[in-house]
C-alpha cells in the first residue's frame, strides 16, 4: 500500500458531505423494501438488498446507521427511524443466546443512543432503558464461554464451543460497555463474573491463537497473518489447529478477519486508556498484548494490500497468482479472477486511524502517524469512485464488498467473472462510522468512541 502523507481528516470533508448526501437516499430506499418483520438485509443482488439465512448478525447494522446519519447530519427524522425501530425490533438480540455477534447488533443500535444521550445529543428520557439493554447484552455475550487447557477461556461463536472467531473481538464491546456500567454475569451459587476480566482473556486467546507473529509457530507464521476460526478440543480445552468459514484456508488471511482484530484491539485500547480502573485491572502486560496483536495486523494489511488501500477478499486467493504484481497497482474490483473486500478496507481504515492516533497521544508520533495516514488514504480511496455509489437505484452505499466467497453467495453479474459491484450492511454501516469518525476529527467535534467518552 502507498500511504498518502500529505492528506489530512479536512480534506476529506467533500468526499464525505456526499457520502452523507448518497446515504440519505438509500436508507429511505431500503426502509421501504426491508420494513419490520422481513427477513434482516444482509447484502445486495443487482443493487437491492436481500437476506441470506445464515445467523442473525446485520439488523443492528441497518438501523444502527439510521442512527449514524442523524449524528452526522441532525436529520432527526433518521434518529426517529433509528430509535422506533430499536425499540419495536431489537429486544429479541439483546437475549440471543445463540451468537457472538451482540457487539454488532446492539452497540450499533442501544450503543449509539446511549452514545448520544451521554453527550448531550439528545434527551429523550431513555437512558436507562439504553442501559439496561447494553448491560444485559454484554453480560449474555459473555456467558458463551469455553474454558481451554491453561485455565482461561474464549467466547465461542455460533459454530459452537470448539470455534473462537477472529471476528469477535470487535464485538467485545458489548462487554466493555455492560462493564463500565458497572453491571457483572451472574453464575452458579451466585458467582460474580467479571465482564472486563472476560474481555482479557478472549483477547488474549484471541492474540495468541488467531494472530500471527513471524515466531515459528508454523510454516505459514507470517507476523500480522490471521486465522478467521481457532479450534480447541471441548474435552480438555487444548488448541488443535486453525480453519476458516470465510476464507479461502486457514493458512491464508481472510482479510475482513484480519481487519476485524485490527480494529477490535485499538478500540479496547482506547476504552482501557479512558478508564482507569479497567487499565489498572487488566495491567501493562495486557496492554502490551494488545498493542503488539495491533501493529503486528496493521502492518500485515499495508504490505499485502494494493496501492489504494483497499484488499482483494483473500491473500491466498488462488486466482491472485494471474494478476501478476498486484499489490504494485490499485485494487481492480472488475478483474477475471478475484474479487475485492471493500468492507474490510472499512472496517481497517478505522483500526488504523484508531491506532494511530492512540500511538500519537502515548508520544509514538513517528509509528502512530504513519498508520494515520494510512487510514486516511484507504478513506480517500473508498469515499469515491468506484466504491462510493451515487446512483439512486442501487440501495448499497459502498460497492465491491463480498460476503461469502467459498460458498458462492455472493452476486456475480452478467459478463463477469467474479463477484462486483454489490454492497454489504457491514460494509456500508462501517463506511458510515469511519465517515463519522473522520468527519468529527476534521470538525474539532468530541472524539468518537463507543463508549462514548473522550481516549
Amino acid at each position: 500500500m502507498r500511504i498518502d502523507d500529505g492528506i489530512t481528516a479536512a480534506a476529506l470533508l467533500p468526499k464525505i458531505e456526499r457520502l452523507w448526501d448518497a446515504s440519505a437516499q438509500k436508507l429511505d430506499s431500503i426502509e421501504k423494501t426491508c420494513p419490520p418483520g422481513s427477513p434482516s438485509p444482509v447484502f445486495t443482488v443487482e443493487g437491492q438488498y436481500t437476506a441470506r439465512g445464515w445467523t442473525e448478525w446485520t439488523q443492528g447494522f441497518q438501523y444502527g446507521s439510521a442512527i449514524l446519519q442523524f449524528d452526522a447530519t441532525g436529520e432527526h427524522r433518521f434518529l426517529d427511524l433509528g430509535r422506533d425501530l430499536t425499540v419495536q425490533v431489537m429486544a429479541s438480540h439483546v437475549s440471543h443466546i445463540g451468537v457472538h455477534d451482540h457487539g454488532f447488533n446492539n452497540v450499533s443500535t442501544y450503543g449509539n443512543l446511549w452514545r448520544l444521550t451521554r453527550e448531550g445529543r439528545i434527551d429523550d428520557g431513555d437512558l436507562n432503558f439504553y442501559e439496561l439493554a447494553l448491560k444485559l447484552t454484554g453480560a449474555v455475550q459473555a456467558a458463551r464461554w469455553r474454558d481451554t487447557a491453561d485455565g482461561t477461556g474464549y467466547i465461542y461463536s455460533f459454530n459452537g464451543p470448539q470455534s473462537l472467531f477472529v471476528d469477535t473481538i470487535r464485538s467485545c464491546r458489548a462487554l466493555a460497555v455492560s462493564h463500565l456500567l458497572g453491571h457483572v454475569l451472574m453464575g452458579e451459587r451466585d458467582e460474580r463474573i467479571s465482564l472486563l476480566d472476560r474481555i482479557i482473556q478472549h483477547a488474549t486467546n484471541t492474540a495468541k491463537w488467531n494472530i500471527f507473529y513471524g515466531e515459528g509457530r508454523d510454516s505459514y507464521d507470517v507476523r500480522g497473518r490471521t486465522a478467521h476460526e481457532s479450534i480447541f478440543n471441548v474435552n480438555d480445552g487444548s488448541f488443535r489447529c486453525p480453519s476458516t468459514q470465510q476464507g479461502y484456508s486457514p493458512f491464508s488471511t481472510w482479510t475482513r478477519g484480519l481487519a476485524w482484530a485490527m480494529l477490535g484491539y485499538p478500540e479496547e485500547l482506547e476504552f482501557l486508556a479512558a478508564t482507569k480502573a479497567a487499565t489498572k485491572e487488566a495491567g501493562p502486560e495486557v496492554v502490551a498484548m494488545m498493542e503488539k496483536a495491533a501493529m503486528a495486523t496493521c502492518d500485515f494489511y499495508l504490505e499485502h494490500t494494493p496501492t489504494d488501500g483497499v484488499p482483494y477478499w483473500d491473500t491466498g486467493a488462488p486466482g491472485l497468482v494471474h494478476l501478476g504484481d498486484y499489490l504494485d497497482r490499485p485494487a481492480d474490483p472488475y478483474n477475471a479472477h478475484e474479487p475485492v473486500d471493500s468492507s474490510a478496507a472499512a472496517i481497517g481504515a478505522q483500526g488504523l486511524l484508531r491506532l494511530g492516533r492512540y500511538l500519537i497521544e502515548r508520544g509514538r508520533a513517528e509509528e502512530g502517524k504513519r498508520y494515520w495516514q494510512a487510514g486516511l488514504t484507504v478513506c480517500d480511496t473508498i469515499f469515491g469512485e468506484p466504491y462510493l455509489s451515487t446512483d439512486a437505484r442501487h440501495q448499497g452505499l459502498i460497492l465491491h464488498s463480498v460476503y461469502h466467497r467459498p460458498n458462492g453467495w455472493d452476486h456475480v453479474p452478467d459478463g463477469q467473472h467474479v463477484p462486483n459491484g454489490e454492497s454489504s450492511m457491514w460494509g456500508d454501516y462501517h463506511a458510515r462510522e469511519l465517515a463519522l469518525y473522520v468527519q468529527r476529527v476534521a470538525r474539532d467535534e468530541p472524539y468518537y468512541t463507543f463508549f462514548g467518552g473522550q481516549a
